[in-house]
Formats: C-alpha cells, structure tokens, sequence
C-alpha cells in the first residue's frame, strides 16, 4: 500500500500535533495548578492521581509538561519568525545585488556569526540582557536570521539566471519587484524546510538555556529547567529526568521528520522518484 503522503511527514507531523496539542491545552486546563505545591505527595510515583508522579516540591510533573510544552514551543516559534522576517529580505537582497558590496558584507556578516556556536552566542546574549524567556527568543532569533538569509540566497541566486526572470527584467520590472513575485514563491519550500529545522534547534537551545538558567524564569514552567531540577534528585527519582528528557527527544524528532517529509513532498526531483 502506498500512502498519499510520505510516511515521515505524517509521523513527525503526529508527533508534533501531540505537544502543540498539550501546550494549546495547558492555556484552559491542566490536571492541577502548575504552581500548586503539595509537600506531603512529593516525589510522588506516577499514579492513577498524578499521571507522571510529582517532583521535588510536590508540584504535578504532567501539569509541568503541559505548561512547558507552550514555553518551549512560543519560544522556538517567535524565534524562527525573527529569523524569517529579517533574514528572508536580507537573502533576497543579497541575491539581487549580487556580487556587490551589499552581497559581500551582509555574507560576510553571517559568517562571522556562524564562527560561533548558536548556544555559546545565545549564552552570550542573554548573559549580558539578563536571563527570561524574552531575551531567550532573542538571542536564539538573532542567530536565526544569517540561516534564513543564506538559504533564501543560495536558492535566489540559483533563479537571478534563468530566462523567466531575464524576461521579467527586460519588461521592466525592478529587482525588488522580482524577487517578491518571481523568486521567494519558488524558493518557499526551501523555507518552509528550513523553517522546521530552525524551529526543532529552537526547542532545543531554549532547553539548553533554561538548564543553566538563562532561559524562561520561575514559577513558569520550562522543560529545560525541569531537566537541571531533577539532576540532584536523580537517585531516589531518576523519572524526574526522563519525563522532560523525553518530551524535548519527541518534539525534535516530530520536527525533524516533518521536515524531511515535506522536502521530500516539495522537491519535485524527489517526488518524481
């Protein structure tokens, strides 16, 4: 049987829908308070009461998942629409100057970013403004904008010489004009491929911010920071650990293989074969 669709986007697409799921549910109900604590019920194992167990403060581990899910989830997201609303224009600039000293400064720019890590420059930024999931989106939106911008190129350029576009320059349209109705509606799968991995990396650079607190701050909840909380507990309940562990390992891959299922739906080369 063939499916319709190729088979990672549909798993990685269910894998994702489930979180974004929790995360839209935690905004009307989750099983208790996220800030409640019931000292006598901590380190509590999951149970038919508390479906995950409880944690050190006797707070509801699935309350927090759901809760962190959203903080995860906002975060990654406005960081990938920094990353696109600065970096998308940029590439396509670039590409239309082509070989100018615009074209070679704002490459330059990007490889001086890509020098670093993105966790190290993230680290450095929210460092310096203070940590909170604010400066999170940031610090992780700022490294995204070089991605987008060089991708949006590479794919332009690649367009700048075929005969439509010689044809749309010889009608008179500008470069702008072109690059709006001509290039970016042929590279946005391009995009929209690279948007999924950029938002996976998100997820899990915000994880890796709040583990060493520059991430979102307490009482809200973060997957990351639920992650260094259970470290000093992970003799008497290592499922501390395992819980948000494994809630970030499935949002990534989810996004991960979506990504791979749409490229292989958007590349017509790929679904030729």
């Amino acid at each position: 049987m063939r499916f319709p669709l190729p088979l990672p986007l549909v798993l990685g697409a269910a894998l994702t829908a489930i979180f974004a799921g929790l995360a839209v549910l935690s905004f009307f109900w989750t099983p208790y308070p996220v800030a409640a604590m019931d000292i006598a019920a901590r380190l509590k194992p999951p149970s038919l009461s508390h479906w995950l167990g409880t944690d050190t403060y006797g707070h509801d581990v699935f309350s927090q998942l759901m809760v962190g899910a959203r903080t995860s989830i906002a975060v990654a997201l406005v960081a990938v629409g920094i990353g696109v609303a600065a970096g998308v224009p940029l590439g396509l600039w670039a590409a239309a100057r082509r070989g100018s000293l615009l074209d070679e400064t704002i490459m330059r720019g990007n490889d001086l970013i890509f020098a670093f890590p993105s966790l190290v420059i993230a680290i450095l930024i929210t460092a310096i403004l203070g940590p909170g999931a604010v400066n999170a989106i940031l610090a992780i939106g700022i490294f995204n904008i070089p991605v987008f911008a060089r991708v949006t190129r590479g794919g332009a350029l690649s367009l700048w010489t075929l005969d439509y576009i010689r044809a749309a320059q010889v009608a008179g349209k500008g470069a702008a004009r072109i690059s709006l109705e001509h290039v970016l509606p042929n590279i946005a799968n391009l995009l929209i491929v690279q948007g999924t991995i950029q938002f996976s990396l998100g997820i899990l650079a915000e994880a890796g911010l709040s583990y060493v607190g520059l991430g979102a701050q307490p009482p809200v909840p973060s997957w990351g920071r639920m992650l260094a909380d259970s470290q000093t507990m992970i003799s008497l309940a290592p499922l501390l650990a395992v819980f948000p562990g494994l809630a970030i390992v499935l949002t990534v891959l989810g996004l991960n293989l979506m990504g791979d299922g749409l490229r292989d739906l958007l590349d017509p080369r790929l679904r030729r074969k």
